[in-house]
């Protein structure tokens, strides 16, 4: 089994700044990539950035030049920087991290913009 835990969401002024973590634990022994989805009200969840094993990484139109997803390999971990947030990022935003060909969800953290 694998475990995701996730934090670093909140309450964030329009133009301000999040940070967004994860980090994996348990019967890790492949990681092939780490990404974030985010699912609004009324909404499907959808990919916002991904970050593959090489190092290859994808991004939402809406989160490029806006947000940036790292991971530290050590720690198992992926981070995902967003500047410049707007109204339209409020969210719960999920940690989905695939082991082998398994996807693995976090629990969701709630990101909300609002002045």
């Amino acid at each position: 089994q694998v475990q995701l835990v996730e934090s670093g969401g909140g309450l964030v002024q329009p133009g301000g700044s999040l940070r967004l973590s994860c980090a994996a634990s348990g019967r890790i022994f492949n990681i092939y990539a780490m990404g974030w989805y985010r699912q609004a009200p009324g909404n499907q969840r959808e990919l916002v950035a991904q970050i593959t094993s090489g190092d290859t990484t994808t991004y939402a139109d809406s989160a490029k030049g806006r947000f940036t997803i790292s991971r530290d390999n050590a720690k198992n971990a992926v981070n995902l920087q967003m500047n410049s947030l707007k109204p339209e990022d409020t969210a719960v935003y999920y940690c989905r991290v695939i082991v082998d060909t398994r996807a693995y969800w976090g629990q969701g953290t709630q990101v909300t913009v609002s002045s």
